[in-house]
Formats: structure tokens, sequence, C-alpha cells
């Protein structure tokens, strides 16, 4: 490990290290807690419940989110589920297989003690949502219904129909508002994070953009944490909303907080293909979807067919057929490769032949026959078989079918859906030791902004979980360890030095923004960024492509500095501003991002170099030289250092990933 980097894992058995944790570390009391003041940066579920839970402890809390309300966090985008070991379907789960799932989904890259505890507190984020109100779908009896998802062979899935994640949110966000109401949280909507204040080494504050106004504010903290999400949007075309971006987060890097793992990003197999040069966002469907549709191709190359009229034994289930133990449910990167392998040898489906059927047809053909013996309808004929299952289907995933419907003007109760991948979710983010804190004193990185717990690939239904999991129950404990020590710093005036420097640098960033006056709008620069990261650094990775790529970028990031046009005004709304300081620091990640594809000579979960893998094309990964969190220092615009975070392994025997 690098003398840099010590990730605090407690000592003692894999299974009480979080307990014992919990019992020996550091507290603060109610009245001081009164005195200390936390800034959370980003609302969504790791934001609202890490500001909720924090303001009910006692301490002052702010929060910032650049949306116009909490309830717009991208999080409610997780439509799918949430995992927990509950193992209400008696089928063999339990924490350790969670636990395991987990980290042989990340492809043995992600660490034990963070991964364990993630696994071990998903049952009480289950309790807790329920207490919430939080509607989650329930069978018969009552008890909470599960589903599967990929990478398991279990049902651990909790879910509320297609919008888990919205009603997820919306139970942090009343849980977040009651603080509010109660005057322990002060809420800042439409406010941008544009740096972080720090006076000798430690964090002190932020500096934020009123984004209506366009003023420039100074917030002091005793711990700053940043809830921010992930950096997917530097591809241009994702599943992200459109605002999601990496600025807070690396603001914070380039302030000495390392970046681990800027290469693992998520593709994810179950998206709606990209349809034209039109687009901004691509639209996933969720990974539910695989849990009951079947994926295929026609055997066929170049079938030009509708596929109703390609019969049953013409079509290739490939998944199943590859991967017979797991099928339709294997994780999410194994999908995605195999798509693009099927599409790349000239079996795609649809008019830009790159995609691949999600079949429903047999899903509500089995649902039809259940629901017509469950009603005593014994000599039900087709039609009302396949009526009875449509029903099914619509109460389980009504709302993706309709929006599908909307998207692509086909009726997928009729038709099979057209999927392909797209980028979703990045694994890596920053640097954070078991505390969830960066490198950076009192600076913490919550949810999917930082990097800890899903290694080269995340599961489906395991972001929820991971933000809520850091929100309600890992930073309420682990910020005692550090906010004990700072008992005695009074809150420091925001006319310090360190302040005004600070929103100096930050108002000089802007101003030379507005002064390029280019010809170029800010969009042009994000699409090209955008087709470099996904051709270079996107499904497959070259060493000759990545080199190019890091080329590529370094010549856009100088033309972006000398042409990009931004109208309006700075001391007003504008829009093309706020868009324009974030891709100037997607096109940064964007190098740093291929740096790190470039070092790692090996393929590993949703990193697949084509020079590393086995001769069936799946993933080689070398963990002789490679098993270790890459963390990255930043030195200097397109010059970082890399530090190396062993990755050791005492409960789980590490192996080559096998869904077969």
């Amino acid at each position: 490990m690098s003398s840099k980097l010590d990730a605090k894992i407690p000592e003692g058995q894999l299974e009480t290290k979080w307990s014992q944790y919990k019992s020996s570390v550091p507290l603060v009391n109610p009245a001081n807690k009164r005195s200390l003041h936390i800034i959370v940066v980003g609302s969504g579920l790791a934001g609202s419940a890490a500001a909720a839970s924090l303001a009910e402890m006692g301490y002052k809390v702010k929060v910032f989110c650049f949306q116009d309300s909490p309830r717009r966090a991208h999080s409610i985008a997780a439509q799918g589920g949430i995992n927990a070991a509950k193992n209400y379907q008696n089928d063999g789960d339990s924490v350790y297989r969670l636990f395991y799932d987990t980290i042989k989904g990340g492809d043995y890259r992600a660490r034990e003690g963070n991964v364990y505890r993630l696994a071990e507190v998903s049952t009480s984020i289950i309790d807790q949502c329920v207490a919430q109100g939080v509607p989650f779908a329930r069978e018969y009896g009552g008890l909470l219904s599960n589903r599967s998802f990929g990478g398991t062979q279990v049902q651990r899935t909790f879910y509320a129909a297609g919008q888990t994640g919205q009603q997820l949110l919306l139970g942090a966000y009343s849980a977040l508002e009651r603080q509010i109401g109660l005057g322990n949280v002060e809420m800042y909507s439409r406010h941008e994070m544009l740096d972080v204040v720090q006076i000798d080494g430690t964090t002190r504050g932020i500096i934020a953009r009123d984004l209506v106004s366009g003023k420039l504010e100074r917030h002091f903290g005793h711990a700053v944490l940043l809830c921010t999400g992930g950096y997917g949007n530097v591809f241009f075309l994702s599943t992200n909303a459109m605002g999601s971006n990496v600025t807070a987060a690396w603001k914070a890097h380039k302030k000495g907080a390392f970046f681990g793992n800027p290469c693992f990003t998520q593709i994810h197999p179950t998206c709606i293909p990209v349809s034209g040069d039109h687009q901004s966002k691509l639209t996933l469907m969720s990974e539910s979807l695989r849990n009951d549709g079947r994926i295929w191709v026609p055997k066929a190359q170049n079938d030009t067919r509708k596929a109703t009229d390609i019969p049953e034994e013409e079509r290739d289930y490939y998944l199943e057929r590859r991967y017979p133990a797991f099928g339709n449910l294997v994780p999410r990167d194994v999908a995605s490769r195999a798509a693009k392998e099927r599409c790349d040898a000239g079996y795609g489906v649809g008019t830009s032949k790159m995609a691949v059927y999600l079949d429903y047809a047999s899903a509500i053909e089995r649902y039809g026959k259940q629901q017509a013996t469950k009603i005593g309808e014994h000599n039900a004929d087709k039609k009302r078989i396949t009526e009875l299952g449509k029903e099914v289907v619509k109460e389980k995933y009504g709302n993706l079918f309709d929006m599908y419907a909307k998207i692509t003007g086909e009726n997928p109760y009729e038709v099979p859906m057209r999927i392909y991948p797209a980028v979703h979710y990045t694994m890596g983010g920053l640097w954070v030791d078991y505390n969830l804190m960066t490198t950076v004193p009192g600076l913490y990185a919550l949810g999917e902004a930082n990097f800890s717990d899903h290694g080269a690939n995340r599961l489906g239904a395991s972001a929820l979980m991971q933000g809520l999991a850091d929100g309600y129950f890992v930073i309420p404990y682990t910020i005692g360890a550090y906010l004990s020590t700072q008992i005695r710093e009074k809150a420091i005036p925001t006319d310090h030095a360190a302040f005004v420097e600070a929103e100096q640098k930050v108002q000089a960033t802007l101003d030379q923004l507005m002064n390029i006056k280019g010809t170029k709008p800010v969009d042009y620069f994000h699409k090209r960024l955008g087709k470099i990261m996904w051709d270079k650094c996107g499904m497959a990775r070259s060493e000759s492509g990545l080199k190019q790529a890091i080329a590529d970028i370094r010549a856009l990031r100088e033309e972006f500095w000398k042409d990009v046009r931004i109208p309006g005004a700075q001391n007003e709304l504008n829009p093309e501003l706020e868009k324009a300081g974030r891709v100037a620091d997607f096109i940064e990640l964007g190098e740093l991002m291929c740096v790190d594809a470039l070092n790692r000579n090996e393929s590993c979960g949703g990193h697949f170099r084509e020079e590393f893998q086995t001769e069936e094309g799946e993933a080689l990964r070398d963990d002789d030289n490679f098993k270790y969190v890459s963390a990255w220092e930043f030195k200097s615009t397109g010059n970082f250092e890399l530090h190396k975070e062993s990755l050791i392994y005492d409960r789980i025997k590490v192996s080559q990933r096998s869904y077969k």
C-alpha cells in the first residue's frame, strides 16, 4: 500500500469488524453536536439520508443541490430495486452470500471490509424504509416481495413496481424535510459547489454559486460530505440525468482528494438503443426486466424479418446458451459484452443493427397460465392466457413498458423490446477509507461519489443499497471519529483569507470562461469528448486506442479554452455557463480515466482491455500485478501520480469469475 493511503480497516474477524468499530469509535456528546457544522453537497439517497440522520443527531447541517428540489435528485432513476440479505424466500441467502456475490460481481477489485459492512447493514435499510412508509411490493400473505437481479442465484431484491428509487427517495426526502421544518437543516437548492475551502490542509467549507442570481457564496463547515453521484456523463450519452456531473468531486480531487479507479465504468445492458445524433441522453430499461424477459438474436446474420416472424428454433438465446447457471441474469458487464459481441458479429436487430431483443412472450404465457389456474379457469384458451399474463406483467413492470412504448412507438406487450448497452454507473470515484473520508481531512464522499464498494463492476440493485447504507448507517458513526477532534474548533468566519482566496479563484475561472467568446457551443465539445471516450474507453479498450484518446482529449481541452462560446451573462441564470464549467471538468477527468485504463494491463469487470481476454472472450485478470485500487493524486493539469492500495482477501478465495 502507498504510504499516503491508510484504509483504516478495523482489526478483528470480518464478521465482527463493524460491530466492534461501533462499540469503540469516539463519540460526540449531544451538547457539542449543536456547535458542529456539517455541509452536505447533493440531496439524493446518500445526501438526504446523511443530512436527515446527522440533523436528527443534533449537528447543524446545510444541504446543497443544483436541482430546484431534493426530490429531483437522480436517485429516482434507479427503478428496479434494492438488495438486502433478508432471506424472505428461504432460498439460502445470507449476509455472507450477499457479501460474496458483491465481491465476485466486482471481479475481486473491492475491499472485503467495506463490502461486508454493506451486506451487514442491508437488512436494516429495509426496516428503516418500511418504517418510513416506502410502499414495497408484498406477497399475498403480507411479507415483502423479492425478485432476482443479475449476478445472483437468490431472490433478494426488494422493489416498488418499477419506481423503487423514486419511492426510496421520497422516504429520505420526507426525513430531510422534517429536519428542515424543525430548523435543524438549512436547504440551499439551485446552488452548485465550485470549490472546497481548506485551512492548514483541513476542510473548512465550500464556495457555492447561486445558480439563479450567479452570486458566489462562502459556507463554513467542520466537515463536508460529497454525495454528488457519478460521472457517467463524461460520455455525453448515458442513462444519467443531463445535469449529473463530476464537478464537486473533481474540485475536491484538485484540492488533494485522491481519485480511485476512475476507469471502472459500468455499461448497462438494458437500455433503449441510440436513435440518432439528436439525442442528449439515453433511457434505461430497468435490469429487473431481465428477471422475466429472455434476451435473443436471430441465428441467421443480417436477418431482416420482424421478431414475431422468427420461429423459436431460429432464435439464439445466447446468454442462456453461454451461461446456463445464470442465463439472462449474468452480471451487467458480462451481459453487455455479450450483446456487443453478437451485434459486432452481424446478428444485431433493428434498423441500426446495434440492438438485441428482450422478449416477454414466455413470461406473459407463464404468468397467464398461473393466473388462470389460480382463478379456476382450467380450460382457458391462448387469448385468455395472454390477457391474464399481460395483467400480471403490467402490475410488476407496467410503468417501464409504458415508458418504452412512449419512446419507441412500439407495444412491448406485443413485440419484443430492442435493447443495447449504454453507460450507466461509475464504480470509480473519490478514494475513501473505512470511515468514508477522502485523503483530505474533514472531506467525505458517500454513495456513487466514492469508489468503495463495487470493485470493477456493480451488481444490479446495489446502488440504492450503498447510498442508503452510507447515509443512514455508516456516516452517523464514522464521522464521530473525526468530529470528536474538532469540538474545540469554533466556526471560522467566512471572511477568513482562505475563503476569500478560494472565492477569487472560482471567480477568475468564471471570468475566463465568459471572456473566451469563441465560436462553438458547449455541447459541441461535450459530444466530441463523449465520442472519444465511448470509442476508445467504453465497452472495450486497447493500448493504442487509449494513447490516441489521451492525445485527442488534450487537443480538445486546448481547443475548448480557446473557442467555447457561452451566451448570456455571468450574474444571472445561465445554464450554458453551468454546463461549460462541468464540461471543462469532464475533459480533465476523461484524460485521467484513459490514463488509468492504460495503466491497468488486465481485463476486469467493466474494464475490458482487448489485449487481455480468454479464448472464450471473457475478461482475463492479472491478480499478481493488479490486485489493487488505483488511487490517483492530482499534480497539475494532465499530470497525475499513482498510489496503490493493495487488496487483501482473508475470507474469499480469488478465482476466475464463472457464471456457467
